[in-house]
């Protein structure tokens, strides 16, 4: 595939590796998993795997919210697109993807948004032509503007960002050390937990809860009430030296989630995770 935006169709699951995962998603309509790699976006749908349509780019920070995917990453050879990506945006499933700008100058492997208002954050290591120094941003018009988060209060190299599905000021971010919770946007961050790395974080969809994924000599995976404080560990499937990457809600089941692990093996719960089903095997799918 040359990258050109066609509605191509969709390839034989045989074909479908998963050779890295780099996020996680249901669609709006709850029927399909989408989970970006190295080759494009493999899809998981009815009980198969597919590749879904669209150019095969190496799709690095994606992050979904109810009409649009956002990714960065590097462009498929041949596509005669700008390396690296900047911000793109894709509102058809990832068949086309439009440029949103600081392509050929920003790779944002830390990217997050808000399911329900479009706000997009990134944390970039290195400055650009619309970010003067490192540090978390965020842009509520499609990278139209960039502010400038202060971070105070935050420790620890930072692993991931979690955006509130509706309060496109309340950010989650995990770090080396803790989670950590911020209400104005990334000024000011508290700690929530503590003691270990927190490997990924996500809002759920019920406005309530904060997932997070650490790892303190086993994995865990543990469902917070940010305002209560108020903690459920949920059980996780056998994972020997591997932990949750991404996690992802089916907006409509929302019983249903899904998780990625840094194994690259795929995991369903229809429960809240009291019971989970394997779907992919070390980036075999299955």
């Amino acid at each position: 595939s040359l990258g050109v935006c066609l509605a191509l169709p969709a390839r034989a699951a045989s074909s479908v590796t998963l050779t890295h995962v780099h996020g996680l998603s249901f669609s709006a309509d709850g029927k399909q998993i989408f989970v970006p790699s190295h080759h494009g976006i493999a899809t998981y749908s009815s009980g198969k795997w597919s590749k879904a349509a669209g150019p095969e780019h190496d799709y690095m920070g994606f992050s979904s919210t109810k009409q649009f995917f956002y990714s960065s990453g590097h462009p498929v050879p041949g596509s005669g697109l700008v390396n690296p990506l900047g911000l793109i945006k894709s509102s058809d499933g990832g068949r086309t993807w439009q440029k949103r700008g600081l392509e050929g100058e920003s790779d944002f492997h830390l990217m997050a948004t808000s399911y329900g208002t479009n706000a997009v954050y990134v944390f970039t290591h290195a400055p650009s032509s619309r970010m003067s120094k490192p540090g978390i941003y965020s842009t509520v018009n499609d990278g139209f503007a960039w502010k400038r988060a202060e971070s105070k209060g935050l420790e620890g190299a930072l692993l991931n960002l979690a955006v509130h599905p509706s309060n496109n000021r309340i950010v989650a971010a995990g770090t080396k050390t803790s989670l950590f919770f911020s209400t104005d946007g990334g000024d000011n961050f508290k700690r929530l937990a503590s003691g270990e790395q927190v490997l990924a974080a996500f809002f759920d969809l019920d406005e309530k809860q904060l997932w997070f994924s650490s790892y303190g000599g086993k994995p865990a995976l543990t469902r917070l009430d940010w305002s209560s404080g108020k903690k459920t560990v949920i059980t996780l499937p056998p994972l020997t030296q591997d932990a949750v990457a991404y996690l992802a809600q089916n907006p409509v089941n929302r019983a249903e989630y899904a998780i990625t692990t840094f194994e690259r093996n795929v995991y369903l719960t229809k429960d809240e995770g009291k019971k989970w089903t394997q779907i992919a095997n070390q980036g075999q799918t299955l």
